[in-house]
């Protein structure tokens, strides 16, 4: 029973690196094809995949493939161009993301009356950061303006790492009142730290590995077989120190990838690294999309109608509101704040939240998680579909 659930979804992946080309110029992306795959063969369905995981595994691959992905998105971004334009990802992380949080805990105050402020924190936060992944399909078109394309990518590969801590602080609130107690230097604390150490890891690793590729590039060391392993290796190795050192592994793995990236070495000029990196963690991605499709398909049910609009208003309201006032008065055009403010697509980095809240014991919990992965069904299924029309509008 295990080859075979392993077989399907091995063959998904098989199948769709067959024909991805022709794939991504249809309004089907990976994900959507990955969940409808999942709910087909999945339990709610033909019940022909059975996969027996638990969260802390399915965590681990999902931290994995979103590590993968900001490494890969961030290793290519264009310096020249995200320069001119650096205060548009600025305003989106530091004016967005707290405004899409509190805009998000407003919206849940109306839809969920028995949710204490704090529960109302941890789903808006939840909810608040982008995904690189499905987000691929904007910042790799060189239709969508520069500036725009390099917006989403710095925003999407950052303000997961950001709300990290938040998240930590809404949950450490939440355990510190049910027990009597609060301490309130300790979001302030946790802020800086999952920043700070996650963003040391990840430039002091990449150089050091860097400098080495590149010294072992020069005398030959380094095998044709093995040389498509190092910034894979590199990425994973970002992410796992920055954890263990008790700081963002996905910041690091933005800062390692950025950094990598505009180091230019004869190493980065020789091989193409970076196609290799970026299919690892489409591959990853994938594998963690049909995962996530076995658990939607049951609880598809028990979707109820406050759940359905708060998923429908983060998407939209709470998510684009807050990214045309942090835009306003820039060069930007008002379709292009649109487009930006559309296009923030909730994936992987809201379901390694889901899985982090599932030990708090709120009494709500069940519905914070039905609401994350409606939002995220919504979102694949959405931002799918209307990438390359939208794309089209706007030139």
């Amino acid at each position: 029973m295990a080859y075979q659930n392993l077989l399907i979804v091995i063959a998904f992946v098989l199948l769709y690196s067959l024909f991805s080309k022709r794939i991504e110029k249809t309004v089907f992306s990976g994900p959507f094809l990955a969940l409808f795959v999942g709910l087909i063969f999945g339990p709610a369905m033909l019940n022909v995949i059975d996969i027996k995981i638990d969260s802390e595994d399915y965590r681990i691959i999902a931290e994995l493939a979103l590590a993968l992905v900001l490494f890969s998105d961030a290793s290519k971004t264009n310096l020249t161009v995200l320069k001119k334009n650096a205060a548009i990802p600025i305003r989106l992380l530091l004016i967005g993301l707290p405004l899409t949080i509190l805009l998000g805990m407003l919206g849940g105050f109306f839809l969920f009356k028995d949710f204490s402020w704090i529960e109302l924190g941890i789903l808006a936060t939840m909810l608040a950061p982008t995904d690189a992944a499905l987000g691929k399909a904007v910042v790799t078109n060189p239709a969508v303006p520069s500036k725009i394309r390099e917006a989403l990518n710095v925003e999407s590969g950052l303000n997961d790492g950001i709300s990290v801590p938040v998240l930590f602080l809404f949950i450490a609130l939440f355990d510190s009142i049910s027990s009597g107690g609060l301490d309130s230097f300790y979001g302030i604390k946790l802020l800086f730290q999952e920043i700070g150490i996650g963003l040391l890891v990840g430039l002091s690793v990449t150089y050091v590995v860097a400098k080495l590729a590149n010294y072992a590039n020069k005398n030959a060391w380094i095998s044709e077989s093995w040389q498509q392993v190092v910034l894979i290796a590199l990425a994973l190795t970002c992410f796992i120190v920055a954890q263990i050192s008790g700081g963002s592994g996905f910041i690091a793995c933005f800062a390692g990838g950025f950094l990598f990236g505009t180091l230019h070495t004869k190493f980065t000029k020789k091989i193409e690294l970076f196609e290799s990196l970026e299919s690892a963690g489409d591959s990853m991605s994938l594998i963690t999309w049909i995962l996530f499709s076995t658990f939607l398909g049951i609880v598809i049910p028990q979707f109820t109608w406050e759940i359905v609009l708060y998923a429908l208003l983060s998407l939209t309201v709470i998510r684009m509101l807050p990214v045309m006032l942090s835009l306003a008065k820039t060069d930007l055009s008002t379709k292009e704040s649109l487009f930006i403010g559309w296009f923030g697509p909730r994936g992987l980095a809201t379901i390694v939240f889901a899985i982090i809240v599932l030990d708090v014991d709120s009494p709500n919990i069940e519905v914070i998680l039905l609401t994350t992965m409606c939002t995220v069904l919504f979102s694949v299924v959405l931002h799918g579909f209307t990438a390359i029309p939208f794309i089209k509008r706007l030139r």
